[in-house]
């Protein structure tokens, strides 16, 4: 979800302004769109009967009508105002308690925090940077009770390390890492498994738990599935191209129908230096992917993140990572029939027939959406016979038509242009370059295609498309969505007869966002929207147990919206439709992650990456005030919020479910 922002070397990957590296001339979203509601006119959420009556099954019809026939939101809670501080905010009636921060003990041996004298061998044990998705498994089916999955995207070593930025004629200046820095980064960067459970209404973490597990940066990992084993995968290090070490920038993910942890690796091509030769056999894979980004200084000290070194280390990331949370000394498996990209999210639900349905998308400017469909069927009465799933299934990319119907294209070797005459031996080949694969069948290019939530309730799924500044005004017309697209969109496929195994389906626009009181951003919020409850930069989502969408944000700040990132509750059916009510808000210069509900609807997981990074702009937060001598203020941040990123868990007052009466 975040790309690079290039105010410090090594500040991870935080939305930078990077030039596309889709070369191919696909429509774009824009221009289907355009082309599409310049004809019909914008329905505005609502798609019309006459052009869906003959695609879409009966009993998805009656689902339409019914949506239609509702009337109110669904959502019952004092929204939150939204603006500008270093605090988080929930909604009236409602707790937000600090779960997790960076630092704290996660493995039953790790040392307590001090950022003053931070190694690599206590953060191995203590919980990573950057919280970006949350997961939760029920233990016994409690909603009381359970683990906490977690990912750590990325590290901030400016905010991370005391005295590494100093103050140079009033501007921050960061100087080098050294090999330990490096060290504790990686340490930092994976995953963590808690167990946790609430007492007297409070979520705390179980000592001594089993389950109690730090993933990392160095964790060794198997390779399974069709790339396991192929050529292009080995190294120096690992001849067989089945083992690897660590898994990184690892941003949403997802839980399987059978328990597991699913860990997204993202912008990977950061973390890598050096350079190819033009005629070496990665070269065109690499640059398709914009790597090496050399957005870290891991490479100075490990050989392994120079690719002019070790050129295959790269093919060993960019995979879906599977994870047993219930065998802490598992090894976590890279399961590349899943595709190799940068993936946001690996939501699944199980299709009618018993296959599971995964999506996800690639978190780049004029990239794609997926789904993986699995060959075998999900077996509710034994665990263990669904644990390799994920190595045997089909790879599908999107292809979104201007009529309001799409197509999800397989990529299987030997099918269509995916064959030996453009470079494909194998179908380990085509996961390799997922990418190059996807321009070849034709998919469509998407304003960065970030989480994608599958809702069981109505058949239907939420494409969160983040922005795109780089659409020209030649793609789009006066109609939407728009050109130089900085505040995102939101998209809802209707999937055939509400089977999510379909290969066919049709979409409509549920969400423009930003501003809806400037006519030139042309939002599409409800007119029932306060000035508190739009946003722009949609990222994660959530669906709960009552099939109510969630929204949170990747984006928003003092400069862009006058607004921090948050979570918002977002209406899709009835009369209320397109209605969006702000629920929490995260302190300036964080980002909103994670968003979770409890099966039981009491409680709401929430990640806070990030916060104190990036609010130079507002004036009570000016980053020289937060480096300068930052060694001894930490101390007075232990057990606050604005430096260390914080897993929250919001619970109601009175013990109730999540925004309802």
């Amino acid at each position: 979800m975040n790309e690079h922002n290039p105010t410090f070397p090594t500040q991870g990957l935080e939305n930078a302004e990077f030039d596309p590296v889709n070369p191919t001339s696909n429509p774009t979203m824009g221009e289907l769109i355009s082309r599409r509601f310049s004809r019909r006119g914008f329905l505005k959420g609502s798609l019309a009967t006459t052009a869906i009556a003959a695609t879409v099954s009966p009993l998805a019809l009656l689902t339409a009508e019914k949506a239609r026939a509702q009337e109110g939101s669904v959502f019952s809670f004092a929204e939150v105002e939204a603006g500008v501080d270093a605090d988080h905010h929930v909604a009236e009636g409602y707790n937000a308690d600090i779960l997790m921060r960076w630092g704290d003990p996660v493995t039953n041996d790790a040392p307590e925090f001090d950022p003053t004298n931070q190694t690599p061998e206590a953060q191995a044990g203590q919980f990573g940077y950057n919280n970006d998705y949350v997961g939760y498994v029920p233990l016994e089916g409690s909603s009381e009770h359970g683990l906490l999955l977690v990912n750590h995207e990325y590290t901030n070593a400016h905010l991370m390390f005391p005295g590494l930025v100093t103050i140079v004629d009033g501007a921050p200046q960061q100087g080098p890492l050294s090999a330990e820095q490096v060290d504790i980064e990686i340490m930092a960067h994976g995953g963590s498994v808690i167990e946790i459970e609430k007492v007297d209404g409070k979520w705390q973490r179980v000592a001594g738990s089993p389950y109690n597990r730090r993933i990392t940066g160095e964790t060794e990992m198997e390779i399974t599935g069709p790339a396991a084993g192929h050529d292009r995968l080995k190294t120096s290090a690992d001849a067989t191209g089945t083992k690897v070490r660590g898994t990184l920038n690892n941003c949403a993910g997802g839980t399987t129908p059978w328990g597991t942890y699913l860990m997204a690796e993202e912008n990977f091509h950061g973390y890598f230096s050096g350079e190819l030769a033009a005629d070496h056999r990665e070269a065109a894979n690499y640059e398709r992917l914009g790597a090496p980004g050399n957005s870290y200084e891991w490479a100075n000290f490990h050989d392994r993140f120079d690719v002019s070194k070790e050129p295959n280390e790269m093919n060993r990331f960019g995979w879906v990572v599977e994870v047993d949370p219930m065998d802490a000394s598992s090894t976590p498996k890279k399961r590349t029939a899943l595709g190799r990209f940068k993936h946001e999210g690996a939501e699944s639900i199980v299709a009618p027939d018993g296959r599971v349905v995964f999506y996800s998308g690639d978190d780049e400017r004029f990239d794609y959406v997926y789904k993986f469909i699995t060959n075998g069927r999900f077996n509710a009465e034994e665990r263990t016979a669904n644990m390799d799933l994920l190595d045997d299934g089909t790879l599908y990319v999107a292809r979104f038509e201007e009529d309001g119907s799409m197509e999800w294209l397989p990529l299987t070797f030997g099918e269509g242009p995916l064959t030996g005459e453009n470079g494909f031996e194998s179908q380990a080949d085509v996961l390799i370059e997922t990418r190059r694969a996807a321009d070849l069948v034709g998919a469509t290019p998407m304003d960065r295609p970030e989480d994608i939530e599958p809702n069981a309730s109505n058949g239907r799924v939420y494409v969160m498309l983040t922005n795109n500044t780089r659409r020209s005004e030649e793609q789009v017309d006066a109609a939407n969505p728009r050109a130089e697209n900085a505040f995102g969109h939101i998209i809802e496929i209707h999937e055939e007869g509400g089977d999510f195994a379909a290969t066919t389906g049709r979409w409509e626009i549920l969400l423009q966002c930003g501003d809806p009181s400037i006519a030139e951003v042309g939002a599409t919020f409800s007119t029932a929207t306060t000035e508190n409850g739009w946003f722009g930069m949609p990222d994660n989502a959530a669906v709960d147990s009552e099939g109510r969408l969630w929204v949170s944000t990747d984006g928003n700040s003092p400069s862009a919206t006058g607004r921090t990132d948050g979570l918002w509750a977002v209406d899709i059916e009835g009369d209320a439709r397109g209605t969006s009510k702000l629920f929490y808000r995260v302190p300036v210069g964080g980002e909103m992650c994670g968003p979770l509900p409890t099966p039981d609807l009491t409680t709401f997981f929430v990640a806070v990456q990030h916060p104190a990074d990036g609010g130079e702009d507002w004036e009570g937060h000016g980053r020289p005030s937060y480096y300068e001598d930052l060694s001894t203020r930490w101390p007075d941040f232990r057990d606050d919020m604005p430096v260390r990123p914080s897993v929250v868990a919001i619970t109601k007052a009175d013990g109730g479910k999540i925004g309802m009466d």
